[in-house]
């Protein structure tokens, strides 16, 4: 049986920073306040925290919407939505190993920028989040969201990004 694949300490420091990066695009494209921000419940984790339902075969990531409520509040009304982040670090990790030009930094940025652009919009209710997978939403949606992804990060200069946005080139047509 094969082990699956961690991202390890050293890649684990550039998702951090890539989340942290990623963050503060959002915040400032769509102009959200922290306050802002924080009401939009979400949560990044890597595949070594994910739960056997939230691993995927294909998607680099997805999102997956749990319904959250305050320690000791029993009623409906306390709850809120919580929006989970699953990075699949074997999918990534295989992505950069194979493509000789695609490295995982501004991979990571993309990726965590347009799983952030999915949840502002579940969030604003720009589009409906349906228990689905990546996999499960519609095209147009994705395109979407590519789209915007790409409006965001051409605004900043980051090394190997330019061969991030050839990877993902089809999405934007």
């Amino acid at each position: 049986m094969q082990k699956i694949q961690h991202f390890n300490k050293k890649e684990l420091s550039k998702v951090d920073e890539a989340v942290k990066v990623s963050e503060e695009l959002i915040n400032n494209f769509f102009k959200m306040s922290s306050g802002q921000w924080l009401k939009n419940r979400y949560d990044i984790k890597t595949a070594k925290d994910l739960a056997v339902h939230e691993c995927v075969e294909g998607p680099f990531a997805q999102v997956i919407k749990y319904e959250g409520r305050k320690k000791g509040i029993h009623l409906g009304s306390s709850c809120f939505s919580l929006y989970k982040i699953c990075l699949q670090d074997p999918a990534i990790l295989k992505k950069v190993s194979e493509e000789n030009d695609l490295s995982l930094e501004p991979f990571l940025l993309y990726i965590l920028i347009h799983e952030l652009v999915h949840v502002v919009r579940f969030s604003k209710f720009k589009q409906r989040y349906e228990n689905k997978n990546e996999a499960d939403v519609t095209l147009d949606e994705e395109r979407k969201v590519h789209l915007l992804t790409h409006t965001i990060l051409k605004t900043v200069s980051v090394r190997g990004l330019s061969k991030v946005f050839e990877f993902y080139k089809d999405w934007r047509r």
